[in-house]
């Protein structure tokens, strides 16, 4: 839900050796079929459908298929927050409505030295993923732009504030300043990082090293 989305803290991890950051490895990207025509590219914080097969690249096991297990149906995600793998967020980007990509991600960027049910320690995977929509997502520019009541490229506590009770009528429930007020708290608290009592679009936008 947008509401809880723009609450969210987003660490940053670095890992320096000897003074450097270790180099990532990286996600090999084979583009499978490519619209002729594309309107729009996936980017940072919209939300993607998508629907995908997994498989492990030791022995070609498909591990899950969105087309065959669960209810059949393509997965949302925003891009570039962690809600799924990290190999997901760098090979999915500058994606077109139509498009099918093969992505080989390496353990690091995927379940690492522990693995995950049925995708063993240090596996390197491959997935097919066909990009079915993109929407704007909580984190997108017109998110921002639609926040910022006054268009003077930075959000104060009232238009946060606005925001959420729109939100929150929208999606049936009756407003609740008191409510509010806490979020607000806890919304400046995560993403005003210069304490300047403002939160940039610079702050919103965002999107930190580890995506």
């Amino acid at each position: 839900m947008i509401i809880f989305s723009i609450c969210s803290i987003l660490p940053s991890l670095f890992v320096f050796v000897t003074g450097g950051k270790l180099p990532e490895p990286e996600v090999k990207i084979e583009v499978i079929h490519k619209p002729f025509m594309c309107y729009r590219k996936s980017k940072y914080g919209d939300m993607l459908l998508v629907h995908h097969e997994g498989f492990l690249e030791s022995n070609g096991t498909m591990f899950y298929s969105s087309r065959k297990h669960g209810d059949t149906n393509p997965v949302w995600f925003t891009l570039g927050i962690r809600e799924v793998l990290k190999g997901w967020d760098k090979g999915l980007q500058g994606m077109c409505t139509g498009e099918r990509r093969k992505l080989t991600i390496p353990p690091s960027l995927a379940y690492g030295k522990e693995g995950k049910g049925k995708i063993p320690p240090s596996s390197t995977l491959i997935f097919d993923i066909e990009l079915m929509e993109i929407r704007n997502g909580p984190r997108s520019h017109e998110s921002f732009r639609e926040m910022d009541l006054n268009d003077d490229w930075k959000l104060c506590r009232k238009e946060v504030k606005e925001y959420l009770k729109k939100e929150f009528e929208k999606h049936g429930y009756s407003p609740n300043d008191t409510h509010h007020e806490v979020m607000v708290d806890d919304i400046f608290k995560n993403e005003d990082e210069d304490k300047d009592g403002f939160i940039s679009a610079r702050e919103f936008t965002y999107q930190h090293d580890e995506l």
